[in-house]
């Protein structure tokens, strides 16, 4: 293994602490490796929170700021937080007006961010929650009951996030939340396993001519191990089933991102968009918003995922409201 770390016991503690002294314009560092917008909680706006194991980055950190997440907890290497950092996260983000909890669909993360905000109710935080399940690979895995949340959550995020800002109430945000998960769909796909730090070796096996098609965010099993294709084969087996799976038919107006889980050069996640891109309009369906880049990772993991969101007006114009955060950054 190698890797620029110290102790592997200390990754999570110190890249938090080195985000936040990079990012202090931003962010600062609370209780529990949680990371808060600066300034604090905006009195009379819905608060926003996310978190889940670290590795992801620049999942959740990287979107704390303005017009996105007001806090985000990192547990450690893909490892669920626990209830306490959680709910020291949702009571820096309170501001009179409560606050959404937006939780990838993995277990742990489930339970646990469900006993926070039995913890915050109890501190009469009103709480409200969003689950979300973009992954259109496979039903269950290891780590959940029912679709995975992956690169999806960034657009929940940013969308909730600008409705939020723009000073919607808590059900208002909720329900743009839950319109932009019943909206969206991801599949992925790895070239290679990635190494967890406390672990020393690779999560899984692949060939050097295989690839796992479905793959999760955590190294999770996907739908079938393939020999390795073309990036436009690939492609085509990961956009047909999010495709399939929106229902998409032409004229529909959509967001298209790829993103990559961490190894991939810029230029090969260009190389997918381009067929993707080509194959959504030969549909004719209208890309009007792309985002492509490192966003959802899986550690140093080679692949991608492709995520599509169907846009509709008021979708459209929330996701261009301005954002200020370390990994996304318009209009401010």
């Amino acid at each position: 293994m190698k890797k620029l770390i110290n102790d592997p016991q200390d990754v999570t503690s110190e890249a938090v602490a080195g985000f936040v002294l990079a990012h202090s314009d931003l962010v600062t560092q609370l209780d529990g490796l949680v990371v808060a917008r600066v300034g604090g909680a905006v009195q009379g706006k819905v608060g926003v929170i996310s978190g889940g194991g670290s590795g992801h980055e620049p999942l959740h950190a990287g979107f704390v700021g303005v017009g996105m997440l007001d806090a985000a907890v990192p547990g450690a290497m893909f490892t669920s937080p626990t209830p306490d950092p959680i709910v020291e996260a949702t009571r820096a983000a309170n501001g009179g007006a409560g606050v959404l909890h937006i939780v990838k669909n993995y277990t742990g993360d489930v339970l646990n961010f469900e006993t926070a905000a039995e913890l915050a109710d109890a501190e009469d935080i009103e709480v409200a929650t969003v689950i979300v399940n973009d992954d259109v690979a496979v039903e269950d895995s290891l780590y959940t009951a029912g679709r995975r949340g992956v690169a999806g959550t960034v657009l929940v995020e940013k969308i909730a996030g600008a409705a939020a800002e723009r000073g919607d109430d808590l059900a208002a945000v909720v329900a743009i939340a839950e319109r932009v998960n019943a909206n969206v769909r991801s599949m992925g796909v790895a070239l290679s396993a990635c190494t967890v730090p406390h672990a020393g070796k690779p999560s899984f096996e692949l060939a050097e001519d295989e690839i796992e098609i479905g793959i999760g965010i955590h190294g999770e099993p996907g739908r079938r191990r393939i020999k390795l294709a073309s990036a436009n084969e690939i492609t085509d087996l990961l956009l047909d089933p999010v495709v399939e799976d929106l229902g998409l038919t032409s004229g529909e107006r959509v967001l298209l991102l790829v993103n990559g889980m961490g190894g991939t050069p810029a230029s090969e996640l260009s190389i997918v968009y381009l067929h993707a891109r080509q194959r959504l309009e030969a549909l004719g369906v209208v890309v009007e918003r792309s985002l492509v880049g490192n966003y959802v990772t899986s550690l140093e993991m080679q692949g991608a995922s492709v995520t599509v969101l169907r846009l509709d007006d008021e979708l459209t114009a929330l996701y261009d409201e301005p954002v200020r955060t370390a990994a996304l950054r318009w209009g401010l």
